[in-house]
């Protein structure tokens, strides 16, 4: 949660009231958004082992939203959700770049007991807020971040937030040749980001009234392209299947 008690008196004096207020609208929308990636990056580490893997591959429908997602049990990470019905949210794992679920052949790579790191975490709810990432960009995160950015993977572009945003042990990640719907990604830096499962986070929009959320190794974006384009994929192909 921001704090927002860091802007005293000398600073709204500086910057003026107009862009203070945008700065805390901009502070709040993010605030509700989601949980930091710290966090779900820390908490996917500790929670992966006790998730409980199945390779059981029979379908779940799960209704989230008023919207139904097929998805195979051995996609869904907790064994509390592997049932059809009605869900507040549902959480997954793929391996990519095939996006498959849990598999006997997949075991070491499920586990972490090597060192190729390409497993993808998910989370399907209800849309939260009228914006994606993507749609983010100008509102709100251009506010937050400090301009020029520094080039960094496969043509992408990396801002650091400002101090006052609270979101100092991050980065965002934007590609600086989409204008209407670019993609945009926020990345953990220093050392949380060499120990954290999953150091990158994104969410989309898809269907009539949901988002996903996934998070991903920093080392994907070198094919953010490909990435994304199937993530965006898998998310409506689970609802096309459960019509």
């Amino acid at each position: 949660m921001t704090d927002f008690t860091r802007f005293d008196n000398a600073r709204i004096e500086q910057v003026g009231a107009n862009f203070m207020m945008k700065v805390f609208y901009a502070f709040l929308v993010l605030a509700v958004l989601s949980v930091g990636i710290s966090y779900a990056g820390k908490s996917i580490g500790r929670t992966i082992a006790l998730a409980g893997h199945t390779t059981d591959t029979t379908m779940q429908g799960v209704v989230i939203g008023g919207e139904m997602l097929a998805v195979p049990s051995n996609m869904i990470r907790f064994a509390s959700e592997r049932r059809s019905g009605d869900a507040r949210k549902l959480d997954i794992y793929l391996s990519w770049p095939d996006l498959n679920g849990y598999s006997e052949e997949e075991r070491p790579l499920f586990n972490h007991a090597t060192a190729d790191n390409r497993i993808i975490f998910a989370t399907f709810e209800p849309r939260s807020m009228a914006r994606d990432m993507s749609q983010r960009l100008t509102p709100i995160y251009r506010l937050l971040i400090e301009e020029p950015g520094e080039p960094v993977e496969a043509g992408l572009v990396a801002h650091r937030f400002i101090e006052a945003s609270g979101y100092g042990d991050e980065m965002l990640i934007v590609d600086p040749t989409r204008f209407r719907a670019p993609f945009v990604a926020r990345c953990l830096s220093g050392p949380e980001a060499d120990t954290a499962l999953a150091s990158c986070e994104r969410d989309i929009d898809f269907g009539a009234n949901l988002s996903m959320r996934y998070r991903f190794p920093r080392a994907l974006l070198e094919d953010w392209r490909k990435l994304d384009a199937a993530m965006q994929a898998f998310a409506m192909q689970t609802l096309q299947a459960a019509e």
